[in-house]
This record gives structure tokens, C-alpha cells and sequence, in this order.
């Protein structure tokens, strides 16, 4: 069971290593500013967190919570949470080797070379390559770290929600959370529970949640388009699917066309560079997916910037 104890014991591990994960800033604007008809919105800058994407706070709860064999560290990912292992692995001088699919941005593979890892590219989705991940761990004994589905990873970024709480004062009304396998909303939800909404947001082109609440269990579903290297899963994950079946309000789906737009629009007003799986939360707004009340405060999660910047052109 992933809930406020586990997220709570998960930031106490964590804390343990100041050295390596930041506290990352709470942009407060009003609503007006992002021509948005609410209160305020709170902008959770997670692109600035150790790899550049929140997934550091699961993966160094991972490796900390575990003995890691001589063999290291092994992940299969779209490219965040390989690099958050691979940044997590060099902090604590073991072995990394990540598993990447064809579809991942050669930006993200450089940067977990430069990280030290050993990178293995197969497979022309996240699921080929996990597929060849997990036969390798079987042969070579090392840990594995699961990008969305394991208790440390889910807790790990359940911390998000618990520092944002802090920062703020109190918790907004609304999470807006992007959802891929599902381990951010996961831990956001489990920390947040039932004292403010939370909602699910997916690109048209790969709805693992929103398939899994039509089907009424998760189900496998093709993926693609804009955001498919870092929201790339086949399915949504077993630990959020049960978290989000109490805690996860709704699931909306986005075009790719209103999710590129959000993400230059943050970049050209707000001088803020994000890949497409942080710019849901905007788009949810500026198409009106989601449309908040004149009184509400609502909090998106920009949560990854590991991309080409020369795409913000």
C-alpha cells in the first residue's frame, strides 16, 4: 500500500543524501497570467530537479532502500528515468546500465553516457526494450529499477506533492498531472488523497489510464505522437492503477497540437523549456479540457526538460 506514511518515510530516506536531490521552485502566478480564469496557478518546476525530471526522487529512493549487487543498477526507460538511475548510480559509485527504446531522442541517450551508464538501445517501443531488460537482469543479478511500478519509485515522487504542500502553505485545489506507466500521479495522489482534486492528464495517442478506466482494468494500448518517448507505456502501472481507482478524479485526453503549443508557450512567455509530457497541465487549461472554477487554485507539474532545445525554435 502506497499512502502519505510511505511517501513520509520515502522523504526521511531521502533526506539523507541533501547532496543530491533539490528542492525544486514553486512558480505562484495568477490565473490571468497564463490567461486562465482561476485564482492562481502554481507551477511546480520540476524540470530543474537532478536529471531534469522528478523521476531523481524515485530512483535514489531505490537504490538507497536496496542492496545493490556488484552488477549495479539496471532500468529499461523511455530516457527520464534512466537518467535519473544513472545520475543516482554515479552519486553512489555503482554500476548502471539502461535499456532504451528506438523511439527515445538521441538527446537523452547522450546524456546518460555522460552520466556513465551503459546504454543498450532495442526494441521500437518502451515494452521491446523492457522485454530485453528484464532477460539481462535475470542473467546478470543487478537490481532493477522499474521507470513507474515499484514502491520506492511511486512513494519516491509522491515527496513532489509532499515539498509542494510545504511550499505553498497548503495544498491547491487541483493537481493537473501528466501520466504515463503512472508513477507520478501515483505518489502525488497518495500523498494528496482525498484533500484536493487530482487529475489525470494523457496525450490522445497514449491513453494507458484512460483505456484502463473505459476497460475497467489496465489493458495494453498502442502508443505514439509527441510525447510518446518520456508517456511512451503500454499499460498503466499496477501501483497507480490502484491508487487512481480512490484518489485520481478523472483522466483527459489531449491532441499533440494543444500539447506542442502549451510547451512553446511556456518556453516564449515564461522562458521556461519543458519536453511535451510537462505541457499537459497547460494545454488541459488553455483548450479548456479542464476548466477550473474563478476561485480555484490549480498546480501543474512541469515535470521533465530532458529534450532538444533546438526544437523550441
Amino acid at each position: 500500500m502506497i499512502d502519505r506514511a510511505a511517501v513520509a518515510a520515502a522523504r526521511q530516506k531521502l533526506s539523507t543524501r541533501p547532496d543530491f536531490l533539490r528542492t525544486t521552485p514553486l512558480m505562484r502566478l495568477p490565473g490571468a497570467a497564463l490567461g486562465v480564469d482561476c485564482a492562481e496557478v502554481w507551477l511546480k518546476l520540476e524540470q530543474t530537479q537532478v536529471g531534469g525530471s522528478f523521476k531523481a526522487r524515485g530512483m535514489l529512493y531505490r537504490l538507497l532502500a536496496n542492496p545493490v549487487p556488484d552488477s549495479g543498477v539496471i532500468i529499461a526507460s523511455g530516457g527520464n528515468a534512466g537518467i535519473a538511475v544513472a545520475a543516482a548510480a554515479r552519486a553512489l559509485g555503482v554500476r548502471c546500465e539502461v535499456y532504451v527504446p528506438e523511439v527515445s531522442p538521441e538527446a537523452k541517450r547522450a546524456r546518460l553516457r555522460a552520466l556513465g551508464a551503459e546504454v543498450v538501445v532495442t526494441g521500437a517501443a518502451y515494452s521491446q526494450a523492457f522485454e530485453a531488460c528484464v532477460a539481462r537482469q535475470k542473467a546478470t543479478g543487478a537490481l532493477q529499477a522499474h521507470a513507474y511500478d515499484q514502491p520506492e519509485v511511486v512513494a519516491g515522487a509522491g515527496t513532489l506533492a509532499l515539498e509542494m504542500e510545504e511550499q505553498g502553505g497548503r495544498l491547491p485545489d487541483t493537481l493537473l498531472v501528466s501520466v504515463g506507466g503512472g508513477g507520478l500521479i501515483g505518489g502525488v495522489a497518495a500523498w494528496v488523497q482525498s484533500r484536493a482534486h487530482v487529475v489525470a492528464l494523457e496525450p490522445e495517442r497514449a491513453p494507458t489510464l484512460h483505456a484502463a478506466r473505459a476497460a475497467g482494468q489496465p489493458v495494453d494500448v498502442e502508443v505514439g505522437g509527441l510525447a510518446a518517448d518520456s508517456l511512451g507505456a503500454r499499460r498503466i502501472g499496477s501501483l497507480c492503477w490502484d491508487i487512481s481507482q480512490r484518489h485520481v478524479h478523472d483522466a483527459l485526453l489531449l491532441p499533440d497540437d494543444a500539447i506542442r503549443a502549451a510547451q512553446l508557450w511556456l518556453w516564449k512567455e515564461l522562458k521556461l523549456a519543458v519536453e511535451p509530457a510537462a505541457a499537459l497541465g497547460l494545454a488541459a487549461l488553455q483548450t479548456g479540457a479542464y476548466q477550473p472554477q474563478p476561485q480555484e487554485t490549480v498546480a501543474l507539474i512541469l515535470c521533465g526538460a530532458n529534450f532538444d532545445p533546438a526544437s523550441l525554435a
